[in-house]
Order: C-alpha cells, then structure tokens, then sequence
C-alpha cells in the first residue's frame, strides 16, 4: 500500500495509518501536557485527486510546447477534471460526522476540506494524543502517535494538516545593518542602495510593459500593510500606485504590526518590488496562519481563485526540507503541480542563510517551497551598477551574521530531467546523493546593495531573496502581457533556452557560512548558489515569444 501503512485497530473500528505524518519535536521543546478536551481544533484534510496521472502526463506535454502554444485548462475545467469527487465529500462528511466533528468547508478544486470539532473529536476522529509545548520561539500544539483513519475512509484520504501548529516558514529578507562593514560594503558598491526600478533597468526588463491584464499573488504568513505606505512609496517613485486586494485565508488578515522588523518588511517589500515594476497588474495578498495547513490553504486558494485568477504567484517565505512532515511536502507540491496545469507561475525565495539554510546539523539543506521542481527557485546576488549598467554581480554572502543565498541539492526530490543537462552536482551530504538542483535563477538580494522600501510609514534598504521573487514575478507579468496569454510552467523552458544568450553567467562566490571544507561554489553554467544567472529580460522575452505575428501591449 503506497498511501498508508499497516492496519491498526481500536476496539472493534479498523483503521490505518496514514504514511509520512510522523513529527518529532522541536529541539528544546518542553512537553506542557495534553490539550483541553473540549478546546476547538480545525485541520485541513487533503483528498485524493481525480485522474491524478493524467494530470501529471498534462504538465509534463505542456513544458515540452514552446510557451505561446500551450493551451493550459480554464479553472472550471480543472474542477470537472481534477477536483475531488463528490462522492468522496460525502464519505468526508459521513467520516467527520460519526466522530463529532464538523465539515466547515470544502474545496472541490483544491481537492481539501476543513473539519474541526473538540481535541477529543479530533483524538478519536485521528488516532493521536494533542499536546502543548512550550518552545524558545513560541509555544505550539503538536501530537503523539501516528495519525490514523478507519480503514473505510483511509483510501480517499491522503494527508491531514494543522494538528501540529507550529511554523513552518520564515520571510526570507534582510534589513540593510548599518554597520561599519555594511558601510564599507556599499561604498564599494559605489551605489546604497537601488530602487527596484534600477534593478529592473540593469536586469534589461523590457520596456513598454507594466503588466497589464495579470494577477500576482502574493503569499504571506503575518503581517500586513498600510495603505498610506504604499501610496506614499510609489508616488516617490513616480509609477501609478497598482490595485492591491487583500484576501483572507483561515481567518488570517491583512495585520500591520506597526514593526518594520517584523514580518510587515516582507509583506510590504514584496508589494513594493512586484507593484513598481508591474503597475497594470492586480496584486492580491493572501493571508494565511504560518502552519501547515495554512500554507497549503493559502497556495490552493491563490492558485484556483476564480475572481482573482492570478497567472503568477510570488512566495518569499519558506523552511528547511527536514522541518516539514512529508504529507504535507507532498500536499504543496500537489498543488504546484495544479498551476502548472492552470498556466500559472510559481516562484519561490531560495532562503537567506547559506547552504545549510540555518540548520545546525552539520548537514546541507535547501528550502521548500523552492526545492518543488513545480517552483522557479530564486537565488540571490551582490549586484553593482555603473551608469545603470552591471559593473560586477557575485554570489550573495556576508557571512553567518549577514546571510547568504540559499541553494544545493535536495533530499525529497529527484533530479528532474529538465536538469539532467545542467550538471547538478551530487548533494555535500554524506552519502552524496542526486536530487533536485537549487536555485533556477537569481538577482540582487544583498543588503549591502538592497532596495530601498518604505515599510510602516519608514524608509528602509532590505535585501534577501525574499526580493528576487517579486522581482521576477513582475518579469514574468510583463512577459505574460506581450505573449497575450500565460507562460505558466517555466522550468523546464529556461533549461532548454541559449543561457549565454538569455542569462548572464555568475561565477564568482560560495553560499558556505559555515566554513567547511566542502562547499557550493559558482562557476561556469548552472550552479548551486545562483542557478542558471540573472535573466537578462528583453533577452528572456525573444526567447519565449514568437518572431511573428507577437501580440501588440
């Protein structure tokens, strides 16, 4: 059985458990006890997809097409399609029902539901003991044992999320230090600090385009931002201020906390990055709780929003591989794999802390979402303009204190074959196994050469590459704009483009803050702390639409 494990009984009711759910503790977690009886519990529980193969068998036809010729399903052909049976909510509701819980929702397109009830429904209803722990970082609710359904319902279902609350992302951005090396840093640089128009400029974004007629999500695990902010930064600017939509998800919203250190940085980083360069396009901002359902709640309703329709969705929040449990990895990528099919653009920020991604384990990591082969996976450099052209562009990295790029080699997924031709080292880790190369691509994301924000009302020069995603998410919007239609899936096209032609080669600097004696280091072609380079925008834009017949912005 590929979906479950052995059968397990409870008194007369058979059950199973259900594979890749185990979780085992924060380290320095303190048990505090069981959660109250009667306390209310949501989860988020994933059903299996209609046709699954022959949506992956879809994706997989697509990215062979070159971009102006895919012909990507509409929204309410993916529901007819792919969308969970209704027969299988029924059995949901029956299952929910008999053990006191609730069907609060339930989303045919992204094939989930949300039950909740009692911790004592929620205990029988899964098998596993709710318990409190307290923890450096934040108290969180976890479980003991394995989660488990009656073996009636156990086919039908494939991952249960939001038992454990505990976070599973980060925003990956830096504020500028201003400190006396950051300060020799950007001396060197001969430039502070750019906005991200100058990026754009020195990037060779193509002009005439704004994005118009597209939809950039944007994925965010708290915070908020202020209106009054964001109009005051792109006046400064002098680009018309975009339309943003804020869109609520598990009850999260749109919550400034007034902290520019805090998680409104991200937030109003990533609006400010994407909306000054792709000012026609809508941006809608979906909060959600930093769990795992509520990552995965908010992935499935940005990518099957049928109001908002993104063709674009930007992330800059992310973890470590090893701190997910693998259902809900796998629940992620499911996801990602239904934009590849809507036509809709997925990137993803690398991470900010080197090629251990901040563990401490004395192994390599990388950072999912970015990791899934369904995500452009953005890198970061250390980028100098002179008269708005590239002087130099290196490796980000200041060190353990400062960060650096994130990038390597997964350990959940294998090399796809789309990389087979990039020569993706074998992993550092011991035992030096192949899997899926980190990151695509990549652009400025050192503080020392940041952007210069507007963040709670004050100005401010962030970096990491929690910019580079809405960078180019903006890129991809305008691309979307002249090609009249979607580029959607894009990793699979990039590796087949003339990369001397299309990206610009960075071949100088490691992600390594550990100093250790192996180490990713940039080089000719695709490597693991800046992929393939910086995409060189008008470059990227004749290679993805036709010679002829382009549709006219």
């Amino acid at each position: 059985m590929s979906d479950m494990e052995k059968p397990w009984t409870e008194g007369a009711e058979e059950r199973r458990v259900l594979a890749g759910h185990a979780r085992t503790q924060a380290p320095n977690a303190v048990d505090k006890g069981p959660v109250a009886p009667d306390h209310r519990i949501s989860v988020t529980v994933v059903l299996r997809r209609q046709r699954a193969d022959e949506l992956e068998a879809r994706v997989h036809r697509l990215s062979a097409e070159p971009p102006h010729a895919r012909e990507h399903l509409e929204r309410e052909e993916f529901v007819r399609q792919h969308g969970a049976a209704v027969d299988d909510f029924v059995e949901l509701r029956r299952f929910a029902e008999a053990h006191g819980l609730a069907l609060d929702s339930a989303h045919a397109a992204a094939g989930t539901a949300v039950l909740s009830g009692t911790a004592d429904a929620v205990r029988r209803a899964f098998g596993v003991e709710l318990r409190h722990f307290d923890h450096p970082d934040g108290s969180y609710r976890s479980y003991r044992g394995e989660v488990s359904v009656p073996a009636s319902v156990a086919p039908i279902v494939e991952a249960v999320l939001g038992l454990d609350t505990r976070p599973v992302a980060r925003p990956h951005f830096r504020l500028r230090r201003e400190t006396a090396e950051f300060e020799a840093r950007s001396q060197a640089a001969a430039h502070k600090a750019y906005t991200p128009l100058e990026v754009a400029k020195a990037y060779q974004f193509p002009e005439g385009l704004d994005g118009t007629g597209q939809c950039i999500a944007i994925i965010e695990l708290g915070g908020g931002y202020d209106e009054e902010s964001l109009s005051q930064y792109f006046a400064s600017l002098g680009v018309p201020a975009p339309q943003v939509v804020s869109v609520s998800v598990d009850g999260a919203t749109n919550q400034p906390t007034g902290d520019p250190n805090g998680p409104d940085g991200e937030v109003e980083l990533d609006i400010e990055v994407a909306g000054a360069l792709a000012p026609g396009a809508k941006i809608a901002v979906y909060f959600a709780p930093n769990t795992d359902a509520g990552f995965l709640d908010a992935i499935n309703a940005a990518i099957h929003d049928p109001t908002n329709k993104p063709s674009i969705v930007s992330i800059s929040w992310g973890g470590p591989e090893d701190g997910w449990a693998p259902a809900s990895l796998s629940a992620m990528n499911r996801a990602f794999l239904d934009a590849a099919s809507l036509g809709v653009t997925v990137l993803a920020a690398a991470g900010d802390s080197g090629s251990t991604d901040g563990e401490d384990d004395g192994q390599y990591h990388v950072d999912f979402p970015a990791s899934s082969p369904y995500v452009l996976a953005c890198g970061g450099t250390r980028l100098v303009t002179s008269g708005g052209q590239i002087e130099r562009e290196t490796v980000w990295n200041d060190g353990p204190d400062g960060g650096s790029t994130g990038g390597g080699v997964s350990r959940v997924f294998p090399l796809p074959a789309w990389q087979e031709q990039a020569n993706v080292p074998p992993s550092a880790n011991p035992g030096a196994s192949s899997g899926r190369g980190v990151p695509d691509w990549a652009g400025n994301a050192d503080p020392a050469t940041g952007y210069e924000v507007v963040i709670d009302g004050q100005k401010a020069v962030i970096g990491g590459t929690s910019a580079v995603a809405p960078l180019f998410a903006a890129l991809v919007a305008r691309i979307n704009q002249r090609l009249g239609k979607p580029v959607g899936y894009l990793n699979p096209t990039l590796y087949q483009l003339p990369q001397n032609e299309v990206f610009r080669d960075i071949t100088e600097g490691n992600n390594d803050i550990a100093n250790r004696a192996r180490i990713y280091q940039a080089g000719p072609g695709w490597d693991p702390c800046t992929g393939l380079g910086s995409p060189i925008g008008v470059k990227l834009l004749q290679a993805l639409v036709p010679a002829e017949g382009q549709p006219q912005a």
